[in-house]
């Protein structure tokens, strides 16, 4: 992992947000670069009925795939959030984990749609599961990939 990329994990880590919330992210893997976030229940993200807000859920699996993406293509692309669901499947009580990474395949795939057509939406998903790697939930995120330069989506 270059200095960038630990920067980068520090600064996310204790983004206010994560701070607050008590999201805690690590990398598990030097190649491909692969991310981590946990949370552990507490009250600062409980929510009525006792049980992980459903806010920080989604707040957990947010920024990585753009960040990911981001770092792996370089300067030469724009990459930004374009869409994102979440399904809740069961309540998350204890500390629930997601996973990210993106295989330099599929970076090399997406690479190659953005030079071609000028831009790619690439979709990904993440599981959020429980100390039992039971499915809590599954965010899907669509990210928007463009040359630096090509004319902004409509």
């Amino acid at each position: 992992m270059n200095t960038r990329q630990r920067w980068l994990l520090r600064f996310v880590s204790l983004w206010p947000p994560f701070l607050g919330a008590g999201i805690r992210v690590r990398v598990l893997a030097e190649d491909p670069l692969e991310f981590e976030s946990r949370l552990r229940l507490a009250w600062s993200n409980r929510n009525w009925v006792g049980t992980h807000y459903g806010g920080s859920l989604y707040s957990m699996c947010d920024p990585f795939y753009m960040i990911l993406l981001a770092e792996a293509l370089g300067p030469g692309f724009v990459v930004w959030d374009k869409s994102a669901t979440i399904r809740y499947l069961r309540p998350g009580r204890g500390t629930v984990r997601a996973r990210f990474a993106i295989p330099e395949q599929r970076i090399e795939e997406i690479r190659a749609e953005a030079e071609s057509v000028g831009r790619a939406t690439p979709r990904f998903e993440c599981v959020v599961l429980d100390g039992s790697d039971e499915r809590i939930a599954v965010v899907e995120k669509v990210i928007s990939v463009r040359l630096a330069g090509a004319p902004e989506p409509i």
